[in-house]
């Protein structure tokens, strides 16, 4: 069954997202981040690149932050911001705007210490749900403790 969304002209969840999520959702961000690489290889040219290149590197930043480099990361939550910027939510049946909120979120906590090094404690990530108001599409959900 194809996933349904509100905008006629969203294109379809790449399969790749599934193993993403996954990925994202065990805290394999390194695997996550390679499972949605090939996926943007392909289409790295196409409207859709600049999309799933943020969240790879989203991904990428939860990696950062397990080696403890906050620079790093905070410039990836950056980057990733810079490249959502312009998408519709939903987008891909993802809704980007929660994608948005949780990068913001993530780089503010970055930027002023809240909570870091708890950022990567399983009790507080953020996870990829399906979305209950989009069948067949996703969004991100607050962190278990927040809900």
């Amino acid at each position: 069954m194809t996933p349904t969304s509100p905008n006629p002209d969203d294109p379809p969840l790449p399969t790749a997202c599934l193993g993403y999520f996954d990925c994202f959702n065990r805290g394999r961000f390194f695997e996550a981040h390679d499972v949605l690489e090939e996926h943007w290889l392909d289409c790295r040219l196409a409207p859709e690149g600049n999309y799933f290149k943020a969240l790879i590197q989203f991904a990428g930043v939860f990696v950062h932050l397990d080696k403890r480099r906050r620079a790093p990361a905070a410039g990836l939550c950056r980057l990733a911001l810079k490249h959502l910027r312009g998408y519709p939510s939903p987008f891909c049946h993802i809704d980007t705007d929660t994608v948005r909120a949780a990068v913001q979120d993530l780089l503010e906590r970055i930027e002023d210490g809240t909570g870091f090094p708890e950022l990567l404690a399983p009790e507080t990530l953020r996870r990829f749900l399906p979305d209950p108001a989009r069948p067949g599409g996703f969004r991100i959900a607050p962190p278990p403790d927040a809900a």
